[in-house]
C-alpha cells in the first residue's frame, strides 16, 4: 500500500485537497493527524490527564467552563470524565516564538506525538487490511516529525504569497489578533521550505500542489499530482504488495532508507547555506 504524505501549513489549502482526496474519483482513506490529536486528549484519556498535570497549575482557564453560553456542563463535563480542553487557552501557551512558548510546545508534542503515532500505525494497518492501494498520511508537521521517512510519496500543499495565507487565515479565524495570526503561521514553518523539500526528493516521491487560486484550480492541481502517483505506482503494482506482504515489506523498508539518504542530503545542503551567512 503506497502512503502519501499530505502537508502544508496553515491556510494553505491542505484541508481542502484532504477532502479532495478522500472523494471520488480518488476515494482514498484519510489518517488525519489533527483528528487523531484530539481523540487522544479527549477527558478521559492518558494524554488529557498529561496535559491538564503540566498545564494546568499555570494556565487557569486550561478548560472549559463548567457554563458555556445559555447551557450548564456539569463539573466534570459531559462525559464525567473532566472537562474538555480550552484550546485557545492551550494556544496561547504553544504557539509562538518566545522560549517559554517553545518550551511548551516541546512538552505538549512529547505528549501528544507518540500517542497519535500509535493511532497512526493502527489506522495505517487497517487500510493496509482492507485491501486499499494507497491511504493519505495528513499531518501538518510531516517533515518536522520526520514522518516523511515512511512515506512513499509527499504531497505538499502550498502557496507562493505569504500574504496570500495571513488573509486566509484571517477570514477563516477572524478571532485572532495579526499577532496571533502570524504566530500560527511560524508555528509550522514556511512552506515554501516544505515545498522545495518536496520537489529535492524527486519525480513521483515528492510533488508540490499550489493554491494560489480558486478550488477549481486546486482540484486540477490535485488531479496532476495524482496522475503522476498513478504512473509511478500503477493499480497492478498495489495489488501485488497486498497478496505479498513480505514484498510490501522489503519496498517499505526500501522507501524508508531512500527517505533517510534525502533526508541526510537536505540537512547537509541546509547546514553549508547557513555556514554562508
Amino acid at each position: 500500500m503506497l502512503l502519501i504524505g499530505l502537508t502544508g501549513s496553515i491556510a494553505t489549502g491542505k484541508s481542502t485537497v484532504s477532502a479532495l482526496l478522500s472523494a471520488p474519483p480518488y476515494s482514498l482513506p484519510v489518517i488525519d493527524a489533527d483528528l487523531l490529536a484530539r481523540e487522544v486528549v479527549e477527558p478521559g484519556t492518558a494524554g488529557y490527564k498529561a496535559i491538564v498535570s503540566y498545564f494546568g497549575p499555570s494556565t487557569p482557564d486550561l478548560l472549559v467552563s463548567p457554563a458555556t453560553n445559555d447551557n450548564s456542563m456539569p463539573e466534570n463535563g459531559p462525559t464525567g470524565k473532566g472537562r474538555p480542553l480550552n484550546r485557545p487557552a492551550l494556544g496561547r501557551r504553544v504557539f509562538g516564538d518566545s522560549a517559554a512558548a517553545k518550551r511548551d510546545r516541546a512538552a505538549l508534542n512529547a505528549i501528544v506525538h507518540p500517542a497519535v503515532r500509535r493511532a497512526m500505525l493502527g489506522a495505517a494497518a487497517r487500510a493496509y487490511a482492507a485491501g486499499h492501494r494507497a491511504a493519505v498520511l495528513d499531518v501538518p508537521l510531516l517533515f518536522e516529525s520526520a514522518l516523511d521517512r515512511f512515506c512513499g510519496t509527499v504531497l505538499v500543499v502550498a502557496v507562493r504569497d505569504p500574504d496570500t495565507q495571513m488573509r486566509r487565515l484571517r477570514a477563516r479565524d477572524p478571532h485572532l489578533s495579526a499577532n496571533d495570526a502570524a504566530n500560527r503561521v511560524r508555528s509550522q514553518g514556511d512552506v515554501r521550505d516544505k515545498a522545495r523539500r518536496a520537489e529535492v526528493r524527486g519525480g513521483a516521491r515528492g510533488l508540490v500542489v499550489w493554491n494560489d487560486a480558486g478550488r477549481d484550480e486546486l482540484a486540477a492541481e490535485v488531479r496532476r499530482a495524482m496522475e503522476v502517483i498513478d504512473a509511478a505506482s500503477p493499480r497492478w503494482w498495489s495489488m501485488v504488495l497486498w497478496l505479498c506482504p513480505p514484498a510490501a515489506v522489503v519496498v517499505g523498508l526500501w522507501n524508508f532508507w531512500m527517505n533517510v539518504r534525502i533526508n541526510r542530503q537536505w540537512a547537509e545542503a541546509e547546514l553549508r547555506e547557513r555556514a554562508k551567512l
